[in-house]
């Protein structure tokens, strides 16, 4: 069993998507360390899709995290957990190709979650959607903020 209440572990909880896929997205994050919480969340109003907002959203978070630190980071989405635990570095490997040789949807992602990555001690777990977990139930809320404010300011945020 994970400890996420150790002093030196940011918890993560990340979400994304799309309406509809494709279509506008959002991204939302929670980061929690001991007593401190940081919300973010982000858009896009083009067209996007549910995996690149999955992606984004730990992206973010990662990155804005000012300190290498040991990280448990909660996705609702298994093509994040298991791409970036056991896909990406076969991935990597193959010139950034799958097994059928096809070229690597959102490389440019997938590229910039194993740098923001490399600077932390991060664990992956995957949470089941709308299962009744706080975090990752506020991490959906963000998620739909993002994709609304990005839509009400007509831009890429």
């Amino acid at each position: 069993m994970h400890d996420d209440t150790r002093d030196d572990v940011v918890v993560i909880h990340t979400d994304g998507g799309c309406r509809p896929n494709p279509g506008p997205g959002g991204w939302g994050a929670v980061l929690r360390q001991r007593q401190h919480v940081r919300e973010m969340c982000g858009g896009e109003s083009g067209v996007t899709s549910n995996n690149r907002m999955e992606l984004t959203a730990p992206i973010m978070a990662l990155e804005a995290l000012t300190r290498p630190v040991s990280v448990h980071l909660y996705t609702d989405s298994t093509y994040v957990r298991n791409g970036i635990t056991k896909w990406v570095l076969g991935w990597e490997r193959n010139g950034w190709l799958t097994a059928a040789k096809q070229p690597v949807k959102n490389v440019d992602l997938w590229q910039r979650l194993q740098n923001a990555c490399a600077r932390h001690e991060v664990e992956w777990f995957w949470v089941k959607g709308h299962s009744g977990v706080d975090d990752n139930e506020l991490a959906d809320v963000l998620a739909t903020r993002g994709m609304t404010e990005a839509i009400a300011a007509g831009v890429a945020i």
